[in-house]
């Protein structure tokens, strides 16, 4: 089984940030909306990808590390291609299309290939937490996005520091397994891999 990691932040947190400190061979992007990163650095990008590109590169992986950036588009342009679609049937679809590929990547991919969603947040109007950028309540109640992950790290900023929360305050999603990540921790994505592979020994 793979496992996915879903990276939480507001627009400008640092989400793509955190994957500089990547080799260049050793992780492999798929931009879904935005076709450059915020540094230069030669990552292999598959730009525009969507779920058909996704998933032939997922079908047979060469790498031991992949991102999706911009993770909830997949959501978005899904909804905005069904807009003038009738009945309440694709929030289904769209809701079934993400879950698919999540659990595709729990359930058939190897041991040691980690998958990162870095994903937009916002404010659930219920509760007050901080959530998963989805497209409508419809889609809140058929798919509790983090319950799909084991790993949810919350972007966040103060002044110019940029870093990760790790567990939930009551007033977030994050969570992580114990012992795994500090509390807080700076918003570098390759030393999280590190500490994941090495709390699972993968």
């Amino acid at each position: 089984m793979g496992m996915p990691v879903l990276v939480l932040g507001e627009s400008g947190s640092g989400k793509s940030y955190s994957i500089k400190n990547f080799s260049t061979d050793e992780v492999g992007i798929f931009a879904v909306e935005k076709p450059f990163l915020p540094f230069k650095k030669d990552f292999k990008v598959a730009k525009r990808a969507g779920y058909k590109e996704i998933g032939q590169v997922l079908k047979e992986p060469k790498l031991k590390t992949y991102i999706i950036d911009d993770s909830q588009y997949l959501l978005v342009n899904e909804m905005f291609d069904k807009a003038k679609d009738q009945g309440y049937g694709k929030f289904t679809d769209i809701a079934l299309h993400f879950r698919n590929l999540i659990h595709y990547i729990n359930q058939e991919l190897p041991d040691d290939v980690i998958v990162y969603f870095l994903h937009h947040t916002e404010l659930d109007s219920n509760t007050g937490r901080i959530k998963a950028k989805t497209v409508g309540k419809m889609l809140d109640n058929q798919l509790t996005v983090e319950g799909c992950f084991n790993i949810v790290l919350l972007c966040c900023v103060e002044g110019t520091e940029h870093f990760f929360i790790t567990q939930s305050d009551g007033a977030t999603t994050a969570k992580s397994p114990e012992g795994m990540l500090e509390l807080r921790m700076p918003n570098d994505l390759k030393a999280v891999d590190t500490a994941i592979r090495e709390y699972y020994g993968i």
